[in-house]
């Protein structure tokens, strides 16, 4: 299954944060952005991926996630 956010992350940098943080909870999740998006895609493939824990970590990190349906 995969799960799409929309977020604020603007650089590279700040992407490879985000993955590290989200990998150490989770490290069998698939994570990459898509930062030439206008939305700052964020996809997370996994079994079963725990999308309002990935939106807390984000908010928590200073930005802005939102699960996309």
């Amino acid at each position: 299954m995969v799960e799409v956010f929309k977020t604020n992350v603007q650089q590279e940098t700040e992407t490879n944060y985000i993955i590290a943080v989200i990998k150490r909870q989770f490290p069998t999740y698939k994570i990459n952005f898509d930062l030439e998006d206008c939305d700052k895609i964020l996809r997370v493939e996994a079994l079963e991926p725990q999308w309002n824990t990935i939106v807390d970590y984000l908010n928590n990190l200073g930005f802005s996630c939102v699960r996309l349906e």
